[in-house]
């Protein structure tokens, strides 16, 4: 069985390299631009590659959304089992893609689209086949827990933090995906589908972005509580739903999390049987995103073809997971959630009760309408 790569950027040619060094010759490469390296090997025609009977597994690197589904789409049509590192198609496209290969009796695999080279989802698969999820957890972006990490350990402002990542190549020169949350939303959604065997959308994320979080904040949160904070993402298992979030969120000195540094990223799952299980490591860039790309290929080249099958549906319901927050605003807010309040200069600085995930993101948009600098954080352990 032949394969191919869709896209020789950053990651489609981290995979190409991985796979002719540990002797899986890729038979065709597609991209527009010319690589004068790849010889005979490239081509700008899809066709070339969707009309190769030789051609059994299509990797898609090429990214975006709609030139993406249409060359996934089609090469599942056609018999061809297909890997993604593609986030935003896996996620968008969830329950489509996953029908689409079960009627062609091929499989789409997408373990490099949510935590890079960190084998997460593939022993997230493995676990949910004789264990119950009950909550999947983690930080799933290197830019936001490098920015976190240098406001914690070298004492930076977030600005600064984030010029830094801008500088190393960790952030884009527009960083709204990663500082607002929507990369960790869509690995967040995947995760869930594959603990939970649903098709959770983007849209279904509750997110709440890091970009108002301030030095003044962090040193608070130290002096009050003897905690720090990172940027996390969460599936929850509920009685019959399950609940899906992306938020800043309180956690002690000393846990797992606490001690992720710089720009790697660590996901852990919850199971009744197994405990908890973390995974930590690089969660994106050429190689550590381009191994998990070639490793599902290799996966089916060696004959691990199991089908894809279609999710269940499962309500996603955020009013049913409950915890603590802490907030920093100017706004008047109402007071019979507070657990407890400080005013330091006009501003609050207040512990909520117990209240739902839906009810503190409903909340922080009333409260961001009167002070858009506000901030809010959950408390985790």
């Amino acid at each position: 069985m032949k394969m191919a790569i869709l896209g020789f950027g950053v990651v489609g040619s981290g995979a190409y390299e991985v796979l002719t060094k540990a002797g899986y010759p890729v038979k065709r490469v597609l991209d527009i631009r010319p690589h004068a390296e790849l010889g005979d090997v490239l081509t700008s025609n899809f066709d070339d590659i969707l009309n190769d009977d030789e051609i059994g597994i299509v990797a898609e690197a090429i990214g975006g959304l709609s030139a993406s589904y249409a060359f996934v789409s089609k090469a599942l049509a056609a018999g061809k089992h297909v890997v993604s590192s593609n986030k935003h198609l896996v996620c968008h496209y969830y329950k489509e893609l996953h029908e689409l290969a079960q009627a062609n009796g091929v499989t789409i695999r997408f373990t490099s689209s949510a935590g890079g080279g960190i084998p997460w989802l593939f022993n997230l698969k493995r676990c949910v086949r004789c264990d119950r999820i009950t909550k999947v957890m983690g930080i799933m972006n290197g830019t936001t827990n490098f920015i976190l990490d240098a406001m914690i350990r070298d004492n930076r402002r977030f600005a600064d933090a984030l010029a830094e990542a801008q500088k190393l190549g960790y952030a884009e020169a527009n960083p709204s995906a990663d500082i607002d949350g929507n990369d960790v939303a869509r690995k967040t959604a995947i995760s869930a589908n594959i603990a939970y065997n649903t098709a959770v959308s983007e849209q279904e994320v509750l997110t709440f972005s890091l970009r108002n979080f301030k030095k003044t904040d962090l040193e608070y949160i130290d002096q009050k509580f003897g905690k720090t904070i990172r940027y996390l993402g969460y599936g929850t298992k509920n009685d019959g739903s399950v609940s899906v979030f992306v938020e800043p969120t309180i956690i002690p000195k000393d846990s797992l999390e606490a001690n992720v540094n710089k720009n790697n990223n660590m996901i852990s799952l919850f199971g009744d049987v197994v405990g908890r299980l973390s995974f930590y490591g690089q969660g994106a860039g050429k190689y550590p995103t381009g191994i998990a790309l070639a490793q599902d290929m290799i996966d089916i080249a060696e004959g691990d073809t199991a089908l894809s099958y279609a999710p269940d549906a499962v309500e996603v319901d955020n009013g049913a997971c409950k915890r603590k927050y802490f907030i920093r605003t100017t706004a008047d807010m109402p007071f019979e959630f507070y657990d407890s309040v400080d005013k330091i200069d006009d501003v609050y600085y207040i512990v909520t009760k117990e209240i739902s995930v839906s009810a503190m993101h409903e909340a922080a948009d009333l409260m961001l309408e009167q002070d858009a600098d506000s901030f809010f954080a959950g408390f985790e352990y």
